[in-house]
């Protein structure tokens, strides 16, 4: 009898332990593993800053990368073009004259309604009910400045030109710019493209001034995104680099920042790319509930502790993953997040890394949080490696599959900015290969 309580006493214990478990265990159970394999060495012959955007439109392969727009910092763009290729590998490798410029919507006068600063495609969302497949989303980053977009009393959109307004890349006396995220439309390919406006942002107020910004990047605001769509959402994964919540240079907690910052997530219904402004919501620790430009709360698995090296992104001196590029690998059935990770002011770091998400639905519950602690794929001292992402092959099943930078198997082509004196390019010498 002692024997029987005993053994009912054991079940009920290991029941207790196995249930008090969290989402995060289980996920870290779930771990992937992965190589990079040498491989012939591609150098873009277009400018890149940003994730590569793509699609097939019909048997056609189709790129966007480069800038378009206004920028007092950098002086105006006219650099977003796209490139074809009957596979990823041709188009890839496409010659400076073989890139063409899209019509774009013309940037609007300041204080009226339109396109202000400048933008970058980082991902594009094909609608699957075009068979033609022309009819495309792209996700952009868009960077503004007080000069290009001033703050305006009425609507509290804007920026305040201060003294206190932080240092950006190009010396003392240049500005740092503000990032949202919006989204064009168009219906022949991308070959033009309309404006339809900014969907998730952070305003003024949580902008981060001197003395405390000393990062030479961001005042703050949302992204460097990723896009990926799940059920009847796109999901969005993008850097955040505001205050979460309002700044003030007398109550300023560099751990309350670091806490707010990181990858985020948020999303939007497809239902509402048409119509998208102010329509996304943020995870807000329990699930997407934030507003499109309140306060959320950032993946936390993908943080780096402060007691590791993590900071805050106004620090000159910090650890934060940012730039992610998000995948559904059909080989691992998961999602992979590739990301950078920047270790000094002027986003400097020469480091690469990778993480997984085995829930297809990310919707539910906690699935959009739990992804694996993030592992070090690649490293290239003296350079600054910036936007990583993986790309589809010129193989046969590659092709067939239609896979994209969205979707990927077993092997995938592994491309990064990299950045040295002498040498700024978008490349690629290595294929990365999965284990389940």
């Amino acid at each position: 009898m002692k024997l029987l309580f005993k053994s009912v006493i054991a079940l009920a214990v290991s029941l207790l332990l196995f249930n008090a478990c969290s989402p995060g265990d289980k996920q870290n159970a779930f771990n992937p593993k992965f190589k990079l394999i040498s491989a012939e060495k591609i150098t873009f012959n277009s400018f890149v800053d940003c994730n590569m955007a793509e699609v097939w439109v019909g048997d056609t392969f189709r790129i966007f990368p480069g800038k378009y727009g206004e920028d007092p910092l950098w002086g105006d763009a006219r650099d977003l073009k796209y490139a074809d290729g009957k596979n990823a590998d041709e188009a890839f490798k496409s010659k400076a004259d073989n890139f063409h410029q899209p019509i774009m919507p013309a940037n609007a006068a300041i204080g009226q309604e339109g396109l202000h600063g400048a933008v970058w495609f980082e991902t594009v969302y094909q609608s699957p009910k075009d068979a033609s497949g022309k009819t495309l989303y792209a996700v952009y980053h868009n960077e503004n400045y007080p000069q290009t977009l001033p703050y305006d009393e009425r609507t509290g959109q804007g920026y305040k030109n201060n003294k206190k307004w932080p240092q950006g890349l190009t010396g003392e006396t240049s500005p740092a710019a503000v990032c949202r995220i919006g989204i064009m439309k168009s219906v022949d390919g991308g070959k033009s493209w309309n404006n339809k406006g900014i969907f998730i942002e952070d305003l003024n107020p949580r902008m981060i001034m001197k003395p405390h910004n000393r990062s030479n990047t961001f005042a703050g605001g949302v992204g460097d995104p990723s896009a990926v769509a799940s059920g009847d959402y796109l999901y969005l994964f993008y850097g955040e680099y505001g205050y979460p919540g309002v700044y003030n240079e007398t109550s300023y907690d560099p751990k309350t920042e670091w806490a707010g910052q990181c990858i985020s997530v948020a999303r939007i219904a497809i239902a509402d790319l048409d119509s998208p402004v102010g329509k996304a919501k943020r995870w807000d620790g329990q699930g997407f509930n934030a507003p499109h430009n309140g306060v959320g709360k950032p993946v936390a698995a993908l943080q780096i502790p402060m007691a590791q090296g993590g900071g805050p992104a106004s620090a000159p001196s910090t650890g934060f993953h940012w730039g992610p590029s998000v995948s559904w690998n059909t080989y691992l059935n998961c999602w992979v997040m590739m990301m950078a990770k920047t270790e000094e002011k002027s986003w400097k770091g020469d480091k690469v890394y990778i993480s997984f998400n085995k829930n297809p639905d990310l919707g539910s519950a906690l699935n959009s949080q739990e992804w694996t602690k993030p592992q070090l794929v690649f490293e290239k001292p003296g350079y600054i490696l910036w936007y990583p992402s993986l790309q589809p092959l010129n193989t046969p099943e590659d092709i067939e599959a239609r896979n994209t930078c969205l979707k990927l198997g077993k092997k995938a082509r592994f491309f990064v900015k990299r950045i040295k004196p002498g040498d700024d390019s978008y490349a690629s010498e290595h294929l990365i290969e999965f284990e389940k």
